[in-house]
């Protein structure tokens, strides 16, 4: 099988004989997998994310199961992966073939091909999670302004589609104001250029938004938790602005405003099913079609630094095969 190997001395696109596959209970033959931002760190070197070597990237895969010794899943059954540490400790995605620990696999729901699916991949299934959590903690399209930060990329694209699916008003902040037609195509009613928000907020700025799906954290997360509005929840699940969170606890203990923390790499499974099933009827297909990008797993090492560095918008699917 042909896949991405990252060994201690560099990374390159190899000829892998199936039986070094590592244990599992079910092998995949994958047909389309994705390019994440943990995916670019891992083939850039830019942040130490593989702690296994050698190590296969690749977070996500969708294919079709080859041979099972797990009661849930049979030869022929299409299935997705996301998370649960494959590309980190476990050879996940960027190759043609994958054997993996059937708890970690979910069917693909009919709705979707394997392509779709990694259209949205674990930056849709993300952000379908932020948006569970809005809805659980009460906010609705009534009230008011729902914020999307980093809102270009993958996780912000499928939340701002999504979104406005239910019929919430979609800001999306964004530091790529040249993609104005990309978001409001998706469903976005504002763009609002990241720089427009307080480079120091005030404890509390005036009231904006009622939720916020944050990708980006640092300064934009601050400055999103002094514009709430009473009662406003943010949904947090990224920092490609910086880990640090210069915040204070004005907007928490004089407003309410609930700050909720999303990782999606260790979500049960019923959860994630929850969370794909959803996507399945609330995601618009055109809109998968209009944030991918296809690309073979060549390309893969040669676009991980422009999606580091923030150059691409959307999804970039990766046909393992081509």
């Amino acid at each position: 099988m042909r896949a991405i190997l990252i060994e201690k001395d560099g990374v390159a696109l190899k000829d892998i004989p199936e039986s070094a596959l590592p244990e599992g209970d079910v092998t995949v033959a994958i047909e389309y997998s994705t390019l994440n931002y943990k995916d670019g760190l891992a083939l850039t070197g830019a942040a130490p994310v593989v702690r296994k070597f050698p190590m296969i990237p690749g977070v996500d895969f969708a294919g079709t199961v080859t041979a099972s010794a797990h009661g849930d899943f049979k030869p022929g059954d299409k299935v997705i992966l996301n998370s649960w540490g494959v590309g980190e400790l476990h050879w996940g995605g960027l190759a043609q073939q994958a054997r993996v620990k059937g708890d970690w696999l979910i069917p693909l729901p009919s709705a979707f091909t394997t392509r779709q699916a990694m259209a949205i991949g674990t930056a849709g299934y993300t952000a379908m999670l932020c948006i569970l959590v809005l809805e659980a903690h009460g906010v609705s399209p009534q009230n008011g302004e729902v914020a999307v930060s980093g809102a270009s990329g993958g996780v912000g694209s499928v939340a701002i589609a999504v979104l406005a699916k239910l019929g919430y008003t979609v800001a999306a902040i964004t530091g790529k104001p040249q993609e104005e037609a990309y978001l409001k195509g998706l469903g976005a009613s504002v763009i609002l250029d990241r720089h427009e928000l307080p480079a120091v907020p005030k404890p509390l700025e005036k009231e904006r938004w009622a939720g916020a799906v944050d990708t980006v954290g640092g300064v934009v997360l601050s400055a999103l938790c002094a514009q709430m509005r009473y009662h406003g929840v943010i949904a947090a699940c990224g920092l490609a602005g910086g880990a640090a969170f210069a915040g204070n606890v004005m907007p928490f203990i004089l407003r309410g405003v609930m700050l909720a923390g999303v990782e999606s790499v260790y979500v049960p499974k019923e959860q994630r099913i929850v969370a794909w099933n959803r996507l399945a009827r609330d995601l618009e297909l055109r809109h998968v079609e209009s944030m991918m990008h296809e690309i073979g797993l060549e390309d893969a090492l040669k676009l991980a630094p422009d999606l580091i560095a923030g150059k691409r918008h959307g999804r970039i699917v990766v046909n393992v095969n081509r």
